[in-house]
């Protein structure tokens, strides 16, 4: 047992988060800031690992389809609302990518289905002053990205891993892929996009 697990559960996710902020801070942000992508595939300091590991802030919320709701709003001409079958007619995306972690580990040729980001950017028509965006979870975890990362051909909301539905341990019904930026930048258990004009940590 590690000294974390002696912490209160909000302790524990003050300190998570607290953590993942400083990564961000040293560089531990983006995928490629220390190694080619087209030459090295595996980042400096990472190991590969053929499982995929849980992470998260001690709980993980279980979303049903009745409860489901994907607010896609902010500094947009049309917010939107989906419920889950309002998303799932929405047009499908499959892509294969790779996961990069900060905790060190990576994992290969990860197979996802979902609903392209630049889909759900098209239909809330992104006003021209947005410049980057918040990801709210289920569990009650934000993370921030630019819109610029955000908007990009390979990154998903995504229901579906490798054939078969995104469990909730690992951020079903829905979660964000974006394959360039390490991932607990890719938010599970997705509630809201919300677009903004100014950088909100």
């Amino acid at each position: 047992m590690g000294d974390d697990d002696t912490l209160p559960a909000g302790r524990r996710r003050d300190k998570l988060i607290a953590t993942k902020e400083a990564w961000a801070r040293q560089g531990r942000l983006l995928t490629g800031t220390a190694a080619d992508p087209a030459r090295d595939r595996l980042p400096p300091g990472q190991r590969l690992v053929r499982d995929w590991p849980i992470l998260d802030l001690g709980t993980q919320p279980r979303v049903t389809p009745a409860k489901f709701r994907l607010d896609i709003d902010g500094a947009v001409r049309r917010p939107l609302s989906l419920r889950w079958d309002e998303y799932l007619t929405l047009p499908r995306t499959e892509l294969v990518s790779d996961i990069h972690c900060v905790t060190q580990w990576s994992r290969y040729d990860n197979r996802w289905s979902g609903v392209a980001a630049r889909t759900l950017l098209a239909m809330v028509e992104a006003k021209e002053e947005a410049r980057h965006v918040v990801l709210h979870a289920h569990d009650g975890y934000t993370t921030n990205v630019r819109l610029g990362d955000f908007d990009q051909p390979d990154v998903l909301l995504a229901d579906s891993w490798n054939g078969a539905t995104l469990s909730p341990e690992h951020g079903g019904p829905l979660r964000v892929v974006i394959p360039r930026l390490y991932f607990w930048k890719s938010a599970k258990w997705v509630r809201r996009v919300e677009i903004t004009i100014a950088d909100r940590p």
